[in-house]
């Protein structure tokens, strides 16, 4: 008789214990559908608002991971964003003259034949304290707005490395807008 109800407890306990599991795991299945329908809402409201960024000119913010990539100071961090057939393309005034090539992808890539590299333009900065200097400026094609990608740079040394930078923040321009610093 012990050994009876030895093994009725031992499966009931196993019973319960399978149908707590299965209500655990129909729990987390939800939270994960719950999380993957938020993720495709956030998705489809982010492709949204680019799909309303008409063509035009733009003053954005461009960010990057480094502290030697960046936007000149006397640009406020921010570059020229013209869109136009939905395609993005960001003018950006680096801080000199040290970076001498880009690449919209990886180092590994920018080093492969037939890779198209980003020659810089000559841009003039004015700082707050009115001082001009002449930096590189590059043309980057922008994948998505408020997402990282990745873009290559080559340096005088010849050596390419890798970065993550983002575009957001589009606000438009008018003609009074001084490209160079965002003032009107």
């Amino acid at each position: 008789m012990k050994k009876k109800l030895a093994v009725i407890l031992c499966l009931t306990l196993f019973t319960c214990a399978a149908v707590i599991g299965c209500g655990q795991n129909s729990e987390t299945v939800e939270n994960k559908d719950s999380n993957t329908a938020e993720a495709a809402h956030e998705k489809a409201a982010h492709e949204s608002e680019q799909a309303m960024l008409e063509d035009g000119v733009y003053l954005a913010e461009f960010d990057t991971d480094s502290s030697m990539f960046h936007v000149s100071e006397a640009c406020d961090g921010k570059g020229t964003l013209t869109v136009e057939n939905g395609q993005m393309i960001i003018h950006v005034s680096l801080a000199s003259q040290n970076i001498v090539n880009l690449y919209p992808g990886l180092a590994e890539d920018a080093q492969k034949e037939g890779a198209e590299i980003l020659e810089p333009t000559v841009d003039s900065v004015t700082y707050s304290d009115g001082i001009t200097e002449e930096v590189y400026g590059f043309d980057i094609p922008v994948p998505a707005l408020d997402e990282e990608f990745d873009v290559a740079l080559v340096g005088t040394k010849g050596t390419w490395y890798d970065h993550k930078v983002s575009v957001s923040n589009p606000e438009a321009m008018d003609e009074s807008t001084d490209t160079a610093t965002g003032e009107e």
